[in-house]
Formats: structure tokens, sequence, C-alpha cells
């Protein structure tokens, strides 16, 4: 079947956030990390046939949904989940909040690895504990983990867990068997649970593998919790469907208390449907997809050496979201987003809302028709470029 990803979907006037949050006429969006197309068609005519049943109480999520969710990651990436590890929740942001709020106290610390996604300092700071950073090492033109500030962070007797992202956001990183075996390893011995937010594991590119925390071992297994979604794999955000999977069964308890007590222990009615055609009838659409965002990268590359070679680009290893070295400019990267956004109404993320680290940064979603990528791409060389 042919996908066309080339069309251009009117969002503007959809109650899109990303389209609709900027009250000026004409502003590209290029930062929230949701993408332009139409999710795939077997989930389209899942919930159209969900929609036309017409009655919409509370929903009772079936054996079928966990059933997905476990041959998915067994054909997908060959980690054996059980069905009752798994716990549902209306998304992944959610899902650390309420793993924070089961699994420490206040006053306990955190470990991050800044530059990371932002919505890890709040889960955090609304939990009232302490965000630890274990800076991320930026050389020769990518990120990788500090294992000797990690093993500091981690021996304070107060860090109680590591938020791991993975794939990494906003760094495009996809960690090693040996980069996880190795955190994974400092963690075991400081008895810091990781949490890995792993919303972005489908969308790995040639040449890397997306390797779950969770199958490095027994012992990485039962003292790890990971946070997955659909959401950003099959562009189902607003349908508001993220799982927990935690094999320890007393951590599992209080992560599913922590659950009620936030709150966001059910999901609604297209929610289970949404995920069940995904997986079990999305794969041929994804693997369509992951082929038009690797080839709108490479655009972009081939874009920016062209125009602007002063900008570095970090090697996109997974997910749809470029990670853009503007330090040469000599501009903040307020002043860069705040350019691109007065003079040439694009919108992007710029670095700093990731942590310190991310000064001189910005973030670029190109998940969406190359008309618009190259529309974007324009307005930065018209500014920045040549």
């Amino acid at each position: 079947m042919v996908y066309d990803f080339n069309e251009i979907i009117p969002r503007r006037g959809s109650n899109s956030y990303k389209w609709d949050t900027a009250k000026e006429e004409g502003v590209l969006p290029m930062w929230v990390a949701d993408m332009d197309f139409r999710t795939a068609p077997p989930v389209m005519e899942a919930l159209e046939k969900r929609a036309q049943h017409g009655v919409f109480g509370y929903t009772k999520v079936p054996d079928t949904y966990f059933q997905a969710i476990v041959d998915w990651f067994d054909r997908r990436h060959q980690t054996l989940f059980k069905k009752e590890w798994i716990l549902f929740t209306t998304g992944v942001v959610p899902a650390l909040s309420a793993v924070i709020k089961a699994l420490t106290v206040p006053g306990d610390k955190v470990i991050v690895q800044e530059p990371v996604y932002n919505c890890f300092f709040s889960s955090i700071r609304n939990n009232q504990c302490e965000a630890v950073s274990n800076n991320l090492i930026y050389k020769e033109g990518t990120w990788r983990i500090n294992f000797a500030d990690l093993e500091a962070k981690a021996a304070d007797p107060m860090t109680k867990l590591l938020l791991l992202c993975s794939p990494h956001n906003p760094a495009g990183r996809v960690w090693t068997r040996e980069e996880l075996l190795q955190t994974g390893r400092i963690c075991l011995h400081n008895h810091v649970t990781v949490i890995s937010d792993e919303i972005h594991c489908d969308l790995v590119y040639p040449g890397h593998t997306h390797i779950p925390f969770a199958s490095l071992g027994e012992e990485f297994c039962y003292h790890s919790v990971t946070c997955t979604a659909p959401s950003k794999t099959f562009n189902l955000a607003g349908i508001q469907v993220a799982n927990i999977v935690a094999a320890d069964k007393e951590m599992r308890k209080k992560i599913d208390k922590a659950l009620n007590i936030n709150e966001v222990c059910e999901i609604n009615a297209f929610a289970a449907e949404a995920l069940i055609a995904a997986y079990n009838k999305g794969e041929a659409w994804l693997e369509a997809l992951k082929v038009y965002l690797w080839d709108n990268y490479t655009c972009l590359l081939d874009f920016f050496a062209q125009h602007l070679p002063q900008l570095k680009i970090a090697p996109l290893e997974a997910t749809y979201l470029v990670w853009i070295d503007c330090t040469a400019l000599g501009l903040s990267s307020a002043d860069v987003a705040r350019i691109l956004l007065n003079k040439e109404k694009l919108r992007v993320n710029e670095g700093p809302l990731y942590g310190a680290d991310g000064e001189g940064f910005i973030r670029l979603n190109i998940a969406c028709p190359r008309e618009l990528l190259l529309k974007g791409l324009e307005k930065i060389r018209h500014t920045f470029g040549k």
C-alpha cells in the first residue's frame, strides 16, 4: 500500500495545540512533538468503527489490549513483557509522575541527563523531589553519558531514581547496549531504580537498534520501570493512552496506587481501540513513515550543508526532532527562536527549555510534508544563511 506523506492536511482551526497556539496568522509551527500526518489507516478504521457505535460509556480495557503490547515488543524489540506487568494510563508524563510519586518521598533526589525532555523537571518538582543533573557530554557533534559523574550522583543515599530518556529527546541518541549496561550497573550498585522513558522507541533509523532497558537481564528488568506509548509512533497524542511496565510486583502495586491517587487510572473509549489497531495492523505504515522521515532528515542535512554550514546538526539516530547547534551565530537560543518567530513566522523550541546545557541549540520538528519542511528551512536560510 502507498501512503501519501506529502499530503498537506490543514490543521489550523482543529484545536491543534501545535498549530492553533499562535494567535498570529501564518506561523509555521515546527516545535511541539506531534506529526502533521494522518495516523495509520487501520487505526482510522478502528476509530471510525468505534465512533459509529455511538455509545461512549465507561471503558473496560480488554485482554487483547495487553496482548497487542506484548506481541509488539516481542516482534519489534525482541523483548518479552508479561501482560500482568502492564498498567495503562493517559500519557507518558502522567506515567512518570505516578512512578515518581510511588517510588520516592518528598526531598528525594532524581537524576536526569540534561539536556533532556522538559516535562521530566515538572514531574520531579510536582512530587516535591529534587532534580539532579548528570549532564551529557557534548563532544565531536554528539552527546554521550558522563559515567564518572553518574556514579558520583548515584552514590548519594538521597538519590532514588534515574529518569532515562531512551531514545533521547532532544539529542536524538539511541543508547548502545554497552551504554545501557554501564548505566544499569551503576544504578544497581547504588540501589537507584531506572525509570526508562521509551516513547520514541519505534522511530529508530538504519544503523541503530533500540534496546529496551528491561531486556538487559532479569536483574535490570526487576529494578526498573518502562514507560511507553503509541503516541509518537502513530501520531496519537490526542487519544491519550500510555503504558507502564513494571516486573516487580511490589513496585507495581505502589505505582497502581499512585495512578489512582493521581486519578489517571482510566483511558477513554477510543484509546484501547487505537492501540490495538496500531500495534496489530500498523507495521507497514510505520516502516513507510520511517523512510519518509529519514528522507526529510537527509534533505535537511543537504540544505544546511549548502546554505547554513555554520550550524551543526546532531546525528539523528531516532525521533523526528532535530537538535541544531547554533552557537556559531553568537546569539542565545532565545534570540534565535525569537528572530525566527518575529521575522520569519517560524516557531521552534529553544534549547534551554531542556536544561542549561541546551543553551546555543534549537530543536526542529521535521515530521511534516516535505513542502512544509522546505518552507521552514528557507525561513532559517533567509535569516541566517547564504
